[in-house]
């Protein structure tokens, strides 16, 4: 049955400095957190004026609805947040008086999917049981960690940041890409390391890059608790020590800049890179890429029977 809309389902962020404190205690609702370390997430917040986080999805809503005219498919696009307005549950009420329940649902969660896709699944099943008069057949898109043109898409944003171009890359300019670290524990049993390694080998490809690297970012929590590694910073220490005057540092596991992209990649990442002496080139997320967009339209398009 041909979908009747797009749903993207997003994490979402405040776009205003004083409604962090807020954001970030619906985020950790479900687990306990030090208030010292709210504040500390809450300066990073003001560091960079807020999130642009929203903001960027709705573009990337805007961009999907015109590419998929233009396949002949005139359906609106929502977008519904986990921890911040529009909320989930709302945006399923609005569809709903619309007459909109046939969505096409896209999970904007990192390149492999895994866990947070999974994530984000329950989380429209709970709106859904919020709104038990709403009669909703959600179809969910595949995902695209091994697509070519998310390759493409990533390839593009690098080489916008760093100036070179595929096929002619310098060999003396290595590539981190990096993706948000979780738990080990959490991270065992799943595809997200395989499936991060996969979009990262095929976007090296499209550029003909050697020398490339996955590391992560972001982590968190009780440190004695082991997480993916390495941290991004400690990545950079090591290039540090090998000569390399210029590394690209490219986002893979985000699709929007927001926050922990800002702040952790263009401010301490970017800091410690002008300390050791070796220029940052930072590639932007896949966020309204042409290629990423015509990716997702022919996700949807795929649903249409």
């Amino acid at each position: 049955m041909t979908p009747d809309s797009v749903l993207f389902l997003g994490f979402g962020a405040p776009s205003k400095p004083s409604k962090t404190m807020e954001f970030l205690r619906i985020v950790t609702r479900e687990r306990p957190v030090p208030e010292d370390r709210l504040l500390e997430v809450a300066h990073h917040y003001e560091l960079i004026g807020g999130s642009p986080y929203n903001a960027l999805v709705f573009q990337q809503a805007v961009a999907l609805r015109r590419r998929l005219r233009t396949l002949g498919l005139d359906v609106p696009v929502y977008a519904g947040m986990r921890n911040w307005t529009p909320f989930l549950p709302d945006v399923v009420r609005v569809m709903s008086r619309k007459g909109k329940l046939r969505p096409a649902v896209i999970p904007l969660a990192s390149a492999g999917g895994g866990e947070a896709a999974g994530r984000y699944r329950q989380d429209l099943a709970v709106a859904l049981g919020a709104n038990p008069d709403v009669q909703c057949s959600p179809r969910f898109v595949r995902g695209w960690f091994d697509d070519p043109q998310f390759a493409r898409a990533a390839a593009g944003r690098i080489e916008e940041a760093s100036g070179e171009s595929r096929g002619r890359w310098p060999a003396e300019v290595p590539i981190l890409f990096t993706a948000h670290s979780i738990p080990c524990r959490a991270s065992a049993g799943t595809s997200y390391v395989d499936d991060l390694l996969a979009s990262c080998r095929a976007t090296a490809d499209v550029l003909g890059v050697r020398e490339w690297r996955l590391v992560y970012q972001s982590r968190s929590g009780d440190p004695r608790t082991p997480w993916l590694e390495p941290d991004i910073c400690d990545a950079l220490r090591e290039v540090g020590t090998t000569g390399v005057r210029r590394v690209v540092v490219q986002p893979i596991g985000f699709l929007q800049d927001h926050v922990e992209v800002l702040f952790d990649l263009d401010l301490e990442a970017a800091d410690l890179a002008r300390e050791l002496g070796v220029t940052m080139h930072r590639a932007g997320t896949v966020g309204d890429h042409p290629e990423f967009i015509d990716l997702l339209a022919r996700r949807v398009m795929e649903l249409c029977e």
